[in-house]
């Protein structure tokens, strides 16, 4: 099987020839490569070149045009400052001077911002790798984009004394994240995954994310299906617990669990949903290869009497992670077939 038949083979709960392995990892690859990571994020075809040299090191089953969670915002009009070995951080929001929403338009991908950047680096991946690895591309979802679009404080405060303004605002937000996503496909991408960490039950109640969230990330997911996405992953970092069972809902096919998250009780909640996870992010830079390989074994164990897993990190591997700790995770899956 190549990388592409494994992934959907654990999908649709089918016996892979192993278990698929997945490093999240983004500006790690940068830091592999001796690049800037100031550089790697403005840079589509820099993206790339350090995407394909780490897949060629750690031989796992996917690569990730991946930026950050600012993509959107920036090309919506907030300023950035960026930074060169750390991610850019939002400088002014959009709608932080009180900028009525009415005004600002969906961008375009083809121009916006760094958006077109991250449209090459996916056609130079697909060019690179072709239907043998996966190739991911990335949208913060609408939940995620509307933080970033005032400040995750004044989100919350409109969402709670404003409902029907906040409504829109993720309608807006909703509508960024359709269109970034087809140009994604478009470009090259086998899926986008959809990162949506201001959903996470340490920002917002389950309530809210049933109303308000759910209905939106149904209406992502769908799209995506019909514009051709292999998959639907859902990445929302942090607790979780009580908005797993409304993942189905969505159309979730792959769901990434956090650390935070007993794999045991996310298996309970999603018995028929392919689950990735969920090595905690710090082990890859604290921890020895012995210790992640000895995780990485205890979590496949968990899954063998029922498939549908993929083996990965909670989150993002850290950029100064130890290359023998992702090293030994990959090497797990081998081992354990």
């Amino acid at each position: 099987m190549n990388s592409i038949e494994r992934i959907k083979a654990a999908v649709n709960f089918q016996p892979p020839d192993r278990v698929p392995v997945i490093g999240q990892v983004f500006g790690h690859a940068a830091v592999l490569a001796g690049v800037p990571v100031g550089e790697y994020v403005r840079s589509g075809e820099l993206l790339a070149r350090c995407q394909i040299q780490a897949l060629k090191r750690y031989d796992y089953d996917a690569v990730f045009a991946l930026m950050d969670a600012s993509v959107e915002t920036e090309a919506a009009g907030s300023v950035l400052t960026y930074r060169a070995d750390q991610y850019p951080i939002v400088r002014t929001y959009a709608l932080s001077d009180g900028t009525d929403l009415e005004r600002l338009s969906v961008p375009d991908p083809r121009r916006a911002g760094r958006m077109p950047d991250l449209l090459k680096a996916l056609g130079i991946m697909r060019q690179e790798v072709g239907d043998d690895v996966l190739v991911v591309g990335c949208v913060v979802g609408p939940m995620t984009v509307a933080t970033q679009l005032l400040g995750i404080e004044a989100a919350l405060y409109l969402a709670v004394d404003e409902p029907e303004r906040f409504s829109r605002l993720l309608d807006y937000a909703t509508e960024v994240a359709l269109q970034f996503g087809i140009s994604q496909i478009e470009a090259g991408a086998h899926l986008p995954l959809v990162f949506d960490p201001s959903s996470s039950e340490a920002v917002i109640p389950y309530q809210f994310f049933r109303d308000m969230v759910l209905p939106r990330l149904q209406r992502v997911f769908q799209t995506f299906k019909q514009a051709g996405a292999v998959a639907n992953w859902l990445h929302i970092a942090g607790p979780t617990h009580g908005i797993l069972p409304f993942y189905p809902q969505a159309g979730v096919d792959i769901a990434n669990i956090d650390c935070e998250v007993n794999l045991l009780d996310a298996r309970s909640a999603l018995p028929q949903t392919c689950l990735d996870g969920n090595i905690k992010c710090l082990d890859f830079v604290q921890a020895n290869p012995d210790a992640i390989a000895a995780e990485s074994s205890r979590l496949i164990g968990l899954f063998a009497d029922r498939r549908g897993f993929i083996l990965s990190s909670g989150c993002e591997i850290p950029l100064e992670s130890r290359p023998e700790n992702i090293a030994a995770m990959v090497a797990a899956t081998r081992e354990r077939r």
